[in-house]
């Protein structure tokens, strides 16, 4: 198999000073093992990361800017959700 016909991964790497993955771009590999050698020496090349996932993009189910609407507009009639509807009780001290 050709390395144009390699799967396409995407890359995802956490630096040591955050909590989340963020995406960082894609990588063909043969396999997940290559994809993550492959990952790790384009991404973090600096040792900037302490963590790679890698993701067949194939693998990947994800919104269409044309299904904005629909998908997301039900959770304006839910404003319970924003934390600006409560109020702090005065016996709980501020930070």
């Amino acid at each position: 198999m050709s390395s144009l016909n390699w799967p396409l991964y995407e890359v995802f790497v956490r630096s040591k000073q955050g909590l989340d993955h963020k995406h960082v771009g894609s990588v063909r590999a043969a396999d997940g093992e290559m994809a993550l050698d492959a990952a790790r020496d384009l991404y973090t090349r600096r040792n900037e990361g302490c963590s790679i996932w890698v993701v067949e993009s194939d693998k990947i189910t994800a919104t269409q800017p044309s299904d904005a609407g629909p998908f997301f507009d039900p959770s304006e009639d839910k404003v319970y959700r924003h934390a600006s509807h409560y109020t702090i009780p005065a016996d709980i001290k501020h930070m």
